[in-house]
């Protein structure tokens, strides 16, 4: 026997409704147990690598004081830093630590690399953490969807030869030395006087054993890692450039978090940038020793000699720099006087 119609608007109502409710409670089920994704392009290593011991740990704490799960995807595995970025902008990746790609999606970042700006790496921290680092994050949300959720570090640029020691520009001169493809790179060598070679990173050891390029700049655990002391003698510890990371998680999914969760987020981020700073500055220390012990020739420019080199190259990337960021050529000026205070704190 059928239900007369009224009877039968109730049924239907009640079910839909608790149909409602169930998907409701599923979904809610869903989002406390939402995954991030967190991507770099480091190796994995927590032990000795500064993005993989900033992955590890962002992991351990929000999942530790959450619900979410974190989903780790190092060495390159989800592709370069170009794609990592252009994929949390897309949400396809949550969150990506990067460096000097950024760039690339908020131009305002590449004042960071101007050579000789930061004086040590205590400077680099209380400028980067501080109203110009925030300031820096404000400004690229608005211009990539992108929000900085905290800074971490590649660490300081060194130059390495197998020709001469570098104490000055003058020592540069004639020099034929690998830098990135990277127009402030270029400017910066050719500034202290020698010639920019831009080769492929895979040709680098190549190109140096063969002496298609007499010297190359990276990082201590960089020059070490790959063995270059193998095809240099010199290391000049000019410190040219500061390389910064950046935590970046994308906005829309951010803000579908709740409070405690962005909270948590944000707190377990800055300690893996700071668990990254630390473990850049042990590789750092320990390689120089170590660099060397495999029979490097060392060099510490003296201060009036650093003030040569920063002389010789913030002028013309200054200028590169002014050309291309237009009216946010004002990140300059506002960098130089946060590590000008900075300075005087240390």
């Amino acid at each position: 026997m059928s239900l007369p119609l009224a009877t039968a608007n109730v049924s239907l109502k009640r079910t839909l409704t608790a149909a409602i409710a169930t998907a409701t409670l599923i979904g809610a089920a869903h989002a406390s147990a939402q995954t991030l994704r967190f991507a770099h392009v480091d190796p994995d290593d927590w032990t000795t690598s500064k993005k993989g011991a900033a992955g590890q740990v962002f992991k351990n704490l929000v999942e530790a004081e959450t619900d979410l799960t974190v989903e780790l995807y190092p060495a390159g595995s989800l592709g370069g830093e170009t794609e990592l970025i252009e994929g949390t902008q897309d949400g396809t990746i949550t969150i990506s630590m990067v460096s000097g790609a950024y760039a690339n999606f908020c131009e305002a970042v590449a004042v960071t690399d101007i050579p000789y700006t930061f004086p040590s790496a205590p400077v680099a921290w209380e400028v980067m953490d501080g109203e110009f680092g925030t300031a820096l994050a404000e400004h690229c949300l608005e211009e990539t969807g992108l929000r900085t959720l905290a800074y971490g570090e590649t660490g300081f640029r060194h130059f390495t030869n197998s020709v001469r020691p570098i104490h000055s520009p003058e020592d540069m001169e004639g020099l034929k030395f690998r830098v990135q493809t990277i127009p402030l790179y270029q400017e910066m060598v050719e500034g202290l006087g020698a010639e920019p070679q831009g080769i492929a990173w895979g040709e680098v050891p190549t190109a140096l054993a063969t002496g298609v390029v007499d010297g190359q700049e990276n990082p201590i655990s960089v020059i070490y890692g790959n063995n270059f002391y193998e095809f240099q003698d010199y290391l000049t510890l000019d410190r040219h450039v500061y390389g910064v990371d950046h935590i970046l998680i994308n906005d829309e999914i951010f803000q579908s978090l709740s409070a405690e969760e962005q909270a948590a987020v944000k707190r377990a981020a800055v300690v893996a940038g700071t668990t990254g700073r630390a473990i850049q500055q042990f590789n750092s220390a320990e390689g120089i020793a170590k660099l060397e012990a495999e029979g490097m020739e060392i060099t510490q420019p003296t201060a009036e000699q650093m003030e040569a080199f920063r002389e010789a190259a913030q002028p013309p990337v200054q200028a590169y720099l002014r050309d291309e960021l237009g009216d946010d050529a004002e990140w300059i000026e506002r960098l130089s006087s946060a590590v000008e205070d900075a300075a005087a704190r240390f």
